[in-house]
């Protein structure tokens, strides 16, 4: 019985060997591109000189690794695929006709796949300089969310609402992005309190200095506004904290008679 299914491999092997090595190649290229992208995450939670105090990679540092996880992991497997048609005779025979004519090639190529590169090439710079970074608060077109990931040709926004703004890399790297937390990894919060204009303004400030940062923001004929300023840790707990505080300032004014 053995004797008889070596003639039948043989044969197969012969019929379908292109196919069977095609196949080959890409399975390796694509354990190739995994093995590498395990290595470098492990090395990611190595850099202990580049870690927040909370034990969290630098957003810079995880902004350019995410980027360069990606494009080795595209890169080996495009490299996979090519090495795999190559296994072909007709496409041998292609390749060798495409590269008498790679100008005519390449202007086809570009002009198809323009706002593909363009993104692309955009995405590489905003790792490489970095005017946003995973986890900062920005505003970009009126719309305000936080980092969540920069890919390849697209960007990743939350908003306050969960909502999930997707952006091509190409209009961040042409526009005016603004970034509230580049500097400061704080969030600022305001929170405005309304008190009727018999209350003294006074203790209102003293009562609130513990909340956070107290002023008179505007003066009205039945009352007047008081602004807190106070920071979030991080962009995305800004709702809670902003909740907390005036949870606090309508204690603290109570506690002291200041709203009856």
């Amino acid at each position: 019985m053995p004797a008889a299914i070596l003639p039948v491999a043989a044969g197969f092997w012969t019929d379908h060997r292109d196919e069977i090595s095609a196949a080959a190649t890409i399975l390796i290229a694509t354990g190739i591109a995994l093995l590498i992208d395990r290595a470098l995450v492990r090395r990611s939670g190595g850099l202990s000189g580049l870690v927040r105090r909370n034990g969290e990679i630098s957003a810079v540092t995880d902004t350019r690794l995410r980027m360069l996880r990606r494009l080795v992991f595209v890169g080996i497997i495009v490299i996979g695929v090519a090495l795999a048609l190559m296994q072909f005779p007709a496409v041998k025979r292609t390749a060798a006709g495409v590269l008498a004519s790679s100008a005519v090639l390449g202007l086809v190529v570009g002009f198809a796949a323009r706002q593909t590169l363009a993104n692309l090439i955009a995405g590489i710079l905003l790792a490489i300089t970095q005017p946003i970074r995973i986890g900062d608060l920005v505003q970009f077109e009126g719309q305000t969310g936080v980092v969540e990931d920069v890919r390849l040709t697209y960007t990743y926004l939350r908003a306050e609402d969960n909502r999930r703004i997707i952006v091509p890399n190409e209009r961040l790297a042409s526009t005016t992005i603004e970034n509230f937390t580049i500097m400061d990894p704080r969030v600022e919060i305001e929170v405005t309190i309304g008190l009727p204009v018999d209350c003294d303004p006074s203790r209102a400030l003293e009562a609130l200095s513990e909340v956070g940062e107290p002023e008179v923001a505007a003066v009205e004929k039945d009352g007047y506004q008081i602004l807190v300023r106070a920071h979030a840790e991080h962009p995305l707990d800004r709702r809670e904290v902003a909740a907390r505080i005036r949870a606090e300032c309508v204690e603290r004014l109570r506690r002291e008679n200041i709203l009856g």
